[in-house]
């Protein structure tokens, strides 16, 4: 029996214009428009992509004891995380695989909203719920399910497109550093004077929250909103959007962006082996020479157990568009063709190119003038061995073999970490 796939509130709205649908996580999802992958690609580059993303899923931990659960099942150190911010990390198993990752938005100690990846609200609900009873905690946690919707606007437009749909946008946007957030959910979080002090709402007085985060390595915003006052939203975004030629994008951009971010999709670049040595360590808690961690949390004593089953994996640029395949029946083979490891990525960063043995970007400052940007195939590899960045190596999936070199980043002058006050 074929289940029915889930759909978002958006749904009717990417049939009526066209999208290429496809079953993602279980949702009917678009993959790009009739615009195409490309142009969206560019889009959030150098204008505004516009993202449905409510299939990721919402979990709201709170309770005397929140702090505690999160900061044991999870892999970042929360210690530091003050109200208004939110963190990246990963939830994992006592073998030290990867669950999944996620983004923790701390409201105050006692309230947490966790995200994570499409069809993963249950199972990490679970595994709270499940470490939780294990001691004598006094926390809850519930699984949002679809209460909550989710839509990104992603590029240097999004703030001044933004400006035009939120109340009060200047004071909204006079300070909102990189991973912060503002506002909350009335109808699904507290309403203490702490949150309505850092109130965000549409014009029609919707509560949302506002996240300055994404997927895409590029400047731009999250929002979390009712579910029933989605569609709406997202007709006002793009019709908003226009003016400032911003466009729907699908899931094929966010796939192609975030490779060329060096940002790891769960269960393809992170999963079910060792999240350790790769190129989001930042994401655990070493201490100052990386003999150890500064807590301890789920899965950390078979992380430091390096002695087997321990992969690297790493970032690589390609020559040129070309691409492979990837998982099981690709490879990866070093200088003397021995065979090494797995491709867990490729896709087509088409905004880089190689330029005097450097890679450059469309946003690279001082390009030559007329310069074409050709684009370059990237992603990320699992390998047995150590790999020092400048390495070459060769890619094939038994229909195509291509070279390319081991970075450690990819996408050059990416803008998610600049001041707000760039693109105001």
């Amino acid at each position: 029996m074929t289940l029915e796939l889930k759909t978002t509130p958006m749904h009717a709205w990417h049939k009526a214009h066209h999208a290429n649908m496809s079953d993602f996580a279980g949702f009917d999802m678009p993959l790009w428009y009739e615009t195409g992958i490309k142009k969206e690609h560019f889009a959030v580059l150098q204008s505004a992509g516009i993202f449905d993303t409510s299939h990721m899923s919402c979990i709201r931990v709170s309770g005397p004891d929140a702090f505690n659960l999160l900061n044991y099942c999870f892999t970042r150190q929360l210690s530091a995380l003050l109200p208004g911010q939110c963190t990246y990390g990963a939830f994992l198993d006592t073998n030290g695989f990867c669950i999944d990752d996620a983004v923790i938005y701390k409201f105050d100690p006692t309230l947490f909203m966790v995200c994570v990846n499409a069809g993963m609200g249950a199972i990490i609900t679970d595994h709270l719920k499940h470490h939780s009873a294990k001691t004598t905690a006094n926390v809850s946690v519930t699984y949002l399910s679809s209460k909550i919707a989710k839509i990104d606007i992603q590029g240097p437009a999004s703030a001044r497109i933004l400006s035009h749909l939120i109340a009060d946008s200047e004071s909204i946007f006079a300070k909102f550093p990189y991973f912060s957030f503002k506002g909350y959910m009335d109808s699904l979080f507290s309403q203490e004077s702490l949150f309505k002090s850092n109130s965000v709402k549409l014009m029609d007085h919707t509560h949302i929250l506002l996240s300055r985060s994404g997927y895409t390595g590029e400047f731009g915003f999250e929002i979390f909103l009712p579910s029933e006052t989605a569609f709406s939203f997202w007709e006002n975004i793009i019709q908003t959007g226009k003016e400032f030629d911003a466009i729907a994008c699908g899931l094929g951009a966010r796939d192609s962006l975030r490779t060329g971010a060096c940002l790891p999709l769960s269960h393809q670049d992170i999963g079910v082996f060792k999240f350790i040595r790769h190129p989001w360590e930042s994401a655990l808690p070493f201490n100052s020479d990386k003999t150890g961690f500064t807590k301890s949390f789920s899965g950390d004593l078979a992380l430091l157990n390096t002695d087997t089953d321990v992969f690297y994996t790493y970032p690589f640029i390609g020559n040129s568009l070309k691409k492979t395949g990837t998982g099981n029946q690709s490879q990866v083979l070093d200088q003397n063709s021995q065979v090494i490891g797995a491709v867990l990525t490729c896709a087509t960063d088409m905004a880089i190119d190689w330029l005097d043995q450097k890679i450059v970007s469309i946003n690279t400052p001082d390009l030559p003038c007329g310069y074409q940007i050709k684009g370059l195939s990237c992603g990320f590899i699992k390998v047995s061995k150590k790999l020092a960045p400048g390495t070459p190596v060769t890619l094939t999936d038994g229909k195509r073999t291509i070279n390319v070199t081991i970075t450690t980043k990819i996408r050059p002058d990416t803008s998610a970490r600049k001041k707000i006050n760039r693109f105001i």
